[in-house]
């Protein structure tokens, strides 16, 4: 039972040249793209399988700004107004609606830090309610317990993953660009320093400007041309089930598991956290700018097994442009998940909602999270090649925040006012030395 996803046509012929070729068909890539053809400028969008098939259409759908990281929050906060003019643009389908998130907890540690949490949002304009007992075991009634707490963010909102990547990239087209899938970037060429082609397996298109949003692989792109990222990535397992159950909230956290709305009327299931590292050597050699962040999460981490290992997405290694990459090897990240998981995961589900009991699954499939050590994405006009962008890490949060990090690159790309401010999403927080070794934090 796959992950639901929306298929689209590609465009039919691979373009000689380009203002900007974007790599990455994730939410990313494809907004930057559509953002980019609405000026005017001539893009071509390249996926190695098919728009959206990995994390961009495996994630909950939540477009939210509560508990962002205040590096992250004013993009997430823009990103909620783009939602609202590509559903407009769009259509309805899209998926995106403010239903508001609800979180409830028994943990008075969890709830004061959303409450702080609120009362640092307020001073960025962003309204949350902290929510006293009554209130939250009022919102939750649902569950039919009592609460000690939560919060409420009213205009934070839902997208559904299975449809809005694919249908912002059949607004590329409309607008003149060029959506090619099945089609991998091998890699870069430039001339006096500067980005002069991207390499494709199907032939080469000349431009001056290329934007990697290559989720997971960015990494291994990018040591092509000696620019260390440090990225790593956590397997998660996910599951759907069918429509059919009632008085539902659209978008619900809690410690033992989130239930989200999808388009289709049946809600996906998750267990906030709970993933598998699965070791690969790019894991390793990055490990050390990890550790703070694995040492935090170590209760919902396990070891995993050798599934990234063979998909290659993390390989090491140098690849010639002129034979198959690994990305032609593996054109859709899709490991298995975790039957344990996935089945602890419905037991706690149905444990807790009742409506749930006897609605039957829907979907399991896993995903692979890309992430950088504190959390926060990359998003550099500055590393590599003069006219070479680098939009990943992400760390689960890419979907939520997609338009406004697609704003955001067309902004650099094309030489407009930045929607938002950016160097917080500079590569070289990390250290310096950034060719060929990463420094100590």
């Amino acid at each position: 039972m796959p992950v639901p996803l929306l298929t689209i046509p590609s465009s039919p012929k691979l373009p000689a040249a380009a203002d900007v070729v974007v790599i990455g068909g994730g939410i990313i890539g494809v907004t930057a793209a559509y953002y980019l053809a609405k000026r005017g400028v001539t893009v071509a969008l390249l996926e190695k399988g098919m728009i959206a098939a990995e994390q961009s259409s495996r994630n909950w759908g939540w477009c939210r700004q509560q508990n962002r990281d205040a590096r992250e929050l004013p993009m997430a906060t823009k990103s909620l107004g783009l939602w609202d003019e590509l559903g407009a643009e769009l259509g309805p389908d899209l998926g995106f609606r403010r239903s508001g998130l609800l979180y409830l907890s028994d943990d008075e540690k969890e709830i004061e830090g959303w409450a702080e949490w609120c009362r640092f949002a307020s001073t960025m304009g962003v309204t949350s309610h902290p929510l006293s007992r009554e209130e939250a075991t009022s919102r939750g009634t649902v569950t039919g317990k009592s609460w000690k707490g939560g919060v409420f963010s009213p205009s934070d909102g839902i997208a559904d993953p299975a449809r809005a990547a694919p249908m912002i990239a059949e607004g590329i087209v409309r607008f003149g660009g060029t959506v090619h899938q099945s089609c991998a970037a091998r890699g870069i060429e430039t001339e006096a320093g500067r980005v002069s082609a991207v390499v494709t397996e199907k032939g080469v298109i000349r431009t001056r400007q290329a934007v990697m949003a290559g989720g997971a692989w960015a990494s291994s792109f990018c040591r092509q041309f000696g620019v260390v990222f440090p990225q790593a990535s956590v397997r998660s397992s996910v599951l759907s089930v069918e429509p059919g159950a009632e008085g539902l909230p659209d978008a619900l956290h809690t410690a033992e598991v989130t239930v989200t709305r999808r388009g289709d009327g049946g809600y996906t299931l998750a267990v906030s956290g709970m993933a598998k590292t699965d070791p690969t050597l790019q894991q390793l050699r990055f490990a050390r700018h990890f550790l703070p962040m694995f040492a935090k999460r170590w209760r919902s981490l396990s070891p995993g097994d050798l599934t990234a290992l063979r998909a290659g997405h993390e390989t090491i290694r140098h690849w010639s442009l002129d034979r198959p990459t690994p990305m032609e090897r593996m054109r859709i990240l899709d490991p298995a998940p975790s039957m344990r998981a996935t089945d602890r995961t419905l037991s706690r589900a149905r444990k807790l909602l009742p409506p749930l009991q006897y609605v039957p699954v829907q979907a399991l499939w896993a995903g692979y999270i890309d992430s950088t050590p504190d959390g926060v994405p990359v998003i550099d006009p500055s590393v590599g090649p003069e006219g070479f962008l680098l939009a990943a890490g992400f760390s689960g949060h890419g979907f939520g925040i997609g338009p406004g990090a697609g704003h955001l690159i067309a902004d650099l790309v094309s030489g407009a006012q930045p929607l938002v401010e950016f160097a917080q999403y500079a590569l070289s927080r990390f250290g310096r030395g950034l060719r060929g070794k990463v420094s100590e934090f």
